[in-house]
């Protein structure tokens, strides 16, 4: 396996982190985290440097990718620093909302720009990024960019932008929904008189396991839900009063619809 060039990661939180995880189980040789909080410093060893500012970097590190793994409501006071790679570097930013257009305009209008949106299933390798290339990237930018976001799982190019928004909501999202349905059953088990910690492992394996189904499985996950759902059984009434008047449907509808405006508001 070729190693990684050097990478200047800036951001190191939980996004951050589980990409440097995955860079590290690739091959990297060498890299710089820029993160001024004291948990950053867990992140070094083994080739990685912690740095707490844009000013402490050494002189002559020349990294061939900058990731910005920065908040979004940080971003303009953070990237224009990190505008003296440009040129050399691709830039990959994983901030939510932020477009091209926008990152491009502080770091400079001929950085080479991949905007991207992972979820935070990458911390264990089994993250979905969908990402779109800049206009100023060239191919063996897209080719590293797509080696370093393919470290934390299944990884999409798509060339509308204006896709990352929807993406946002649903995939970037996406584990919170599910968590919050776990959370649900617990709640909702207890309620039926399960005990706690009885009711806590069963909603957490009951989605853990189905996840793990839907991934061996080839049939759509409308196909697997038909399949528990017995006539007049069990399931089929629970799940009656869930999209009963299609309340659940058009709920979910109108969260992702939310979450998408958000980013949309994000951008600029």
């Amino acid at each position: 396996m070729t190693a990684l060039p050097p990478i200047l990661l800036v951001g190191g939180g939980r996004m951050g982190s589980a990409m440097l995880a995955g860079w590290r189980a690739r091959g990297l040789s060498s890299a710089i985290v820029v993160d001024p909080s004291a948990e950053a410093g867990r992140l070094a060893g083994s080739g990685v440097i912690v740095v707490p500012s844009f000013g402490v970097i050494p002189a002559g590190f020349t990294p061939e990718a900058v990731v910005l793994a920065v908040k979004p409501q940080m971003a303009a006071d953070a990237l224009p620093a990190y505008g003296r790679f440009a040129g050399r570097a691709v830039f990959i930013s994983i901030m939510a909302g932020k477009t091209i257009r926008s990152v491009g305009h502080m770091l400079g209008v001929k950085a080479a720009v991949v905007r991207a949106m992972p979820n935070t299933p990458a911390a264990v390798g089994k993250g979905f990024t969908v990402a779109v290339a800049g206009a100023h990237v060239s191919p063996p930018q897209c080719k590293l960019a797509g080696q370093l976001l393919s470290a934390m799982g299944e990884l999409a190019w798509v060339e509308d932008e204006d896709l990352l928004d929807p993406v946002t909501a649903v995939s970037g999202g996406g584990p919170a929904y599910v968590f919050l349905l776990t959370e649900l059953m617990e709640t909702a088990a207890i309620a039926q008189g399960i005990p706690p910690d009885l009711a806590r492992a069963m909603a957490r394996q009951t989605v853990i396991g189905s996840a793990a189904l839907l991934a061996a499985s080839a049939e759509d996950a409308a196909d697997l839900r038909i399949a528990v759902t017995s006539p007049k059984g069990t399931t089929e009434q629970a799940l009656a009063v869930l999209r009963a008047d299609h309340a659940w449907p058009d709920f979910f509808s109108a969260a992702i619809e939310a979450a998408t405006k958000r980013s949309r508001e994000l951008s600029d």
